[in-house]
């Protein structure tokens, strides 16, 4: 079985991976570094029907993300490396553009060339090998409307920057129910990775932004 086919069956999908060079922050030795994310309605069906879901401990997603990519870590022989537990942070978003397959969009969250502006980086694969990498992928603004730059109902993502406590009130509101329950209105905007987020997953991530759970 490929690592592809491995992280399938977790959930997961390859989202990009680059020959790291000095100044990237990978790990000293690392030769290819590749990055992991959810894959689709199956990634949340995963996670929910886990241990790290039903124990009632903190931090559930985080927990399986350790847990998963770690295993897949140890099965090809590589390291594993996580957006989360900092600090220090690892540099996720910088990892993401190096990869080729995803740029800053015209209100500034990163866009995937498959996954839209709903990409997520559950963690990423280390190795001592410079393996061979997959074409850089097409920037998809390029020939985009940009419905996104005017989707947030209260205007507070937009390409002037983000207004998070004008955000976060607005998710108080009987209104930012639509938000909170399917998922920001700026990242279902885009046109690229339409249905690759139940609505369940963006409920509990915008929980997780809003403070109301650990994630």
């Amino acid at each position: 079985m490929t690592l592809g086919e491995a992280a399938a069956a977790e959930g997961l999908h390859l989202l990009g991976g680059f020959h790291p060079e000095p100044g990237d922050g990978a790990p000293e030795g690392c030769g290819t570094l590749l990055l992991l994310g959810p894959d689709g309605a199956a990634f949340w069906a995963r996670v929910t029907g886990s241990t790290e879901f039903g124990d009632g401990r903190a931090d559930p997603l985080n927990r399986w993300s350790e847990r998963v990519i770690g295993g897949l870590a140890t099965r090809f022989g590589a390291g594993a490396l996580f957006p989360f537990g900092g600090p220090p942070w690892l540099p996720f978003l910088a990892w993401a553009v190096r990869s080729g397959q995803a740029w800053a969009s015209p209100v500034g969250l990163l866009v995937h060339a498959r996954d839209g502006l709903f990409v997520s980086y559950r963690g990423a694969l280390a190795f001592a090998e410079r393996l061979d990498l997959a074409p850089a992928g097409v920037q998809p603004c390029t020939t985009c409307e940009r419905p996104c730059v005017s989707a947030c109902p209260v205007g507070a993502l937009t390409e002037g920057g983000y207004d998070v406590p004008v955000c976060h009130a607005y998710l108080e509101t009987e209104a930012g129910a639509d938000c909170r329950m399917r998922g920001c209105a700026v990242r279902r905007a885009c046109p690229v990775g339409q249905g690759q987020r139940p609505e369940a997953q963006s409920a509990f991530h915008m929980r997780a932004f809003h403070g109301e759970v650990r994630a």
